[in-house]
């Protein structure tokens, strides 16, 4: 790691009634760790101990909304019922005592598989009954499923605030429900949650984001997570341009969404480099640009290589923040979330904050197994 100076990931940051005492944000990780779908005193410490660490602010692993077959895997915890809401705000609480913030992300998988290839009891859907181009998976949705799934997220979102937590997270990223409505192959409907355009096919999105902004009020911040690539298609995108970018994603700024989480591989590579060069704004930068909104920044902060490598069992070790520190210190984009690192050590934040290089630990792949 350089000496630059990292004090720039420890501005405060404050956005309507979140407050955050730095710039560090944990990225959402499936860890499929909650039996039942309900979070005990393993998830309780697992998240604590990043808290104690210094991060700013913790993003939940996927959460389930309240909609048959709206998870991949067996594990993965509900954010519905009255059992895992107590489970969660114990987690709330403990984040809360160690000098943290937090938000759930809630979502829905839509017709993707999980890495075990585990099924759900119930038929997985998804805008078209497909999981990518011309292959079919599960049921097309209606539009009572459409409107009962809106329904979900926005009564998971109030939930959230009901039970202590600071912001909410919408997954709509890497070819899960909301996604697949952006993605022109996996929509096909001809009715008005279909179309030839980006700005028409984010209509699901916008009534999702509608919705929760009516059950949380105006005060609340609401994040959306999103990504060009999918699971299904790593080169996918959903905007070629800038201007495609703006069709997409300005009008679920002006439904109500606060800060824009911007999901890429390798947070460093440039968005549109035949406009700005290859050293040009990333996708958290350009959303930032386009919108005006916040922006998180992701991928592969802090190692040498992207999480994909993780899913093959590869480790991976540490690279300097170079490249951050000097994307932050021009406010290119607003926080940064840190993922495989904070897996492996829950330390992290507070060790870049004291110059303790040497102490880093990486990523171990083996520590996917256990809430380390």
């Amino acid at each position: 790691m350089s000496d630059l100076d990292t004090s720039v990931l420890f501005r405060p940051f404050r956005l309507k009634t979140l407050e955050l005492k730095n710039r560090i944000v944990m990225a959402p990780m499936t860890r499929n760790a909650a039996p039942n779908g309900i979070p005990g005193d393993a998830n309780v410490a697992y998240y604590r101990r990043r808290a104690e660490g210094g991060v700013g602010l913790i993003l939940s692993e996927g959460t389930v909304i309240n909609r048959p077959a709206s998870k991949n895997e067996p594990n993965i915890p509900f954010f519905h019922g009255d059992a895992a809401l107590a489970g969660w705000q114990h987690i709330a609480a403990a984040v809360h005592a160690a000098g943290g913030r937090m938000g759930p992300q809630i979502w829905h998988t839509g017709s993707t598989k999980g890495m075990s290839r585990w099924e759900p009891d119930a038929p997985v859907e998804s805008p078209s009954g497909l999981v990518a181009p011309d292959k079919p998976r599960g049921n097309t949705m209606t539009e009572k499923d459409i409107a009962d799934t809106v329904a979900a997220f926005a009564q998971a979102a109030a939930d959230a605030k009901r039970i202590g937590f600071d912001t909410v997270e919408i997954h709509g990223a890497h070819g899960y429900l909301i996604d697949q409505f952006f993605w022109s192959g996996t929509n096909k409907r001809e009715d008005r949650y279909g179309g030839a355009t980006i700005k028409e096919r984010a209509r699901f999105a916008g009534e999702i984001v509608a919705a929760i902004r009516a059950a949380v009020g105006p005060d609340f911040p609401i994040i959306l997570r999103v990504s060009q690539w999918k699971q299904q298609d790593y080169a996918a995108r959903l905007a070629e341009t800038p201007a495609l970018m703006a069709d997409w994603l300005q009008p679920l700024v002006d439904a109500g969404v606060d800060i824009l989480h911007c999901s890429q591989r390798r947070f460093w590579e440039p968005e549109f480099p035949d406009v700005d060069g290859e050293k040009g704004l990333n996708f958290a930068g350009w959303a930032k640009k386009i919108t005006g909104a916040a922006t998180i920044s992701v991928g592969s902060v802090g190692l040498d290589g992207d999480f994909f490598s993780a899913f093959a069992g590869k480790p991976s070790t540490t690279a300097d923040l170079d490249n951050l520190l000097e994307r932050m210190a021009k406010d290119e984009f607003d926080l940064i979330a840190v993922g495989r690192a904070l897996i492996s050590d829950a330390e992290w934040a507070a060790k870049i904050k004291s110059g303790e290089k040497a102490g880093l630990k990486g990523f171990n792949a083996a520590d996917l197994g256990a809430l380390v």
